[in-house]
């Protein structure tokens, strides 16, 4: 039997390694996980379904694999799949051919509320394992707060306007949304990148590595990196309480010499949201909108040419409550990226002077992924991020 206090502050890797090695099997990790499910779930409300004889079967079939001598390199991991996703999608059965383990569909908002920073299940909504008060984000809501409460060590999402890193600032974690065309989108108009929720960064570079069948391009990263800070890019209604937490761990990453800070004033963009919805409704572009899309490229492309990151906050505001986001747009500092295409991670800042859990946005050059999650590694190993330790 697993001690249900060390199961949940296992990574994904740290199971996966055990396992590997006959310290445990998938099965014992598996019925861990459930245990934890059926235990704490019925506070959170972050699993529409758990599929237990299916997760068991799976996990027994992994033990098999092991034993025959396959090479497994997420051997035994649980996972919660994104319920507008299922099991099928192409992220989900890549994590299942590289050991993973399905426990559940984590729930998604149900329409036609705001910008659906939030969850919903038949039992409820889903609560923020930070404070019960608060929504967890979304849409990848479920997925965050199984990962944060040390449910499961990682969660499938997906991300067209924010949708992963909303949900991981809020909840206090990581989450990762690759390069956009990396992965297969998932809607026509290529904004909605898949994206994994964990509270270990190197867990995000084992999910890429088992998603994406190319290999991750090599670049060598000397540090200090240079980046630039905005807290608003230019157009955002940013709080300044907000800004002054992800600002100081920005400071922490320079501090440490992981990053130097330089000035971009280039980085003022116009605010995308017509474009954005213009892309999702697939309707022409008209001179007004195609405008904002150039102007905004060609100001992203100078200032990658001046750095290798853009910090900024992850949302501009802290966590709303279950009534909604009202007219807050949480999505403004995060859905410039889905159109650009850059890959972005948010990871925790720390928190306002009332507790609020405030997210620092990363975002690199298309297609530099590996030196994105580098960075959050170190961030993660030196202590400057407070990440990793559940929330029970």
């Amino acid at each position: 039997m697993i001690d249900p206090t060390d199961y949940a502050a296992l990574s994904a890797l740290d199971i996966a390694r055990r396992v590997r090695r006959g310290e445990f099997t998938a099965v014992e990790v598996v019925t861990a996980a459930l245990g934890a499910i059926g235990e704490r779930d019925d506070e959170l409300n972050a699993f529409t379904e758990v599929w237990t004889e299916e997760a068991l079967d799976r996990a027994a079939g992994v033990d098999a694999q092991l034993a025959r001598g396959a090479r497994l390199p997420l051997a035994g991991v649980p996972i919660g799949v994104k319920a507008s996703e299922g099991p099928g999608s192409h992220q989900n059965r890549r994590l299942a051919a590289a050991g993973c383990v399905p426990v559940g569909a984590t729930s998604v908002p149900r329409g036609g509320r705001g910008w659906q920073t939030y969850g919903t299940t038949g039992r409820g909504p889903t609560l923020n394992p930070l404070d019960p008060a608060w929504s967890p984000g979304g849409s990848s809501a479920g997925s965050a707060a199984a990962v944060a409460a040390g449910l499961i060590p990682l969660a499938s999402g997906s991300d067209g306007a924010g949708s992963v890193r909303i949900p991981a600032a809020w909840c206090g974690i990581i989450g990762f949304e690759p390069t956009n065309g990396r992965l297969p989108a998932r809607d026509r108009a290529g904004l909605n990148s898949p994206g994994v929720l964990v509270r270990d960064p190197r867990d995000a570079r084992a999910y890429l590595e088992a998603v994406d069948e190319s290999p991750m391009t090599a670049f060598r990263s000397p540090y200090p990196m240079t980046a630039t800070w905005s807290a608003t890019l230019g157009y955002a209604d940013t709080d300044p309480a907000v800004a002054a937490v992800a600002r100081r761990a920005a400071e922490r990453l320079a501090g440490a010499q992981l990053v130097t800070l330089v000035e971009c004033p280039d980085l003022r963009l116009l605010d995308p949201a017509p474009v954005w919805t213009a892309l999702r409704d697939r309707t022409p572009l008209s001179g007004d909108v195609d405008s904002v899309t150039a102007v905004n490229e060609a100001r992203l492309h100078d200032c990658f040419e001046q750095a290798d990151l853009v910090l900024t906050p992850t949302t501009p505001n802290p966590p709303h409550g279950h009534d909604g986001p009202g007219r807050r747009m949480s999505v403004a500092l995060t859905w410039a990226f889905n159109i650009s295409g850059h890959p972005a991670l948010s990871l925790p800042a720390g928190t306002t002077a009332r507790g609020e859990p405030v997210g620092l946005q990363l975002v690199a050059r298309r297609h530099r992924d590996g030196p994105l999650l580098d960075i959050a590694g170190h961030a993660t190993r030196l202590g400057i991020v407070p990440c990793g330790s559940p929330r029970t």
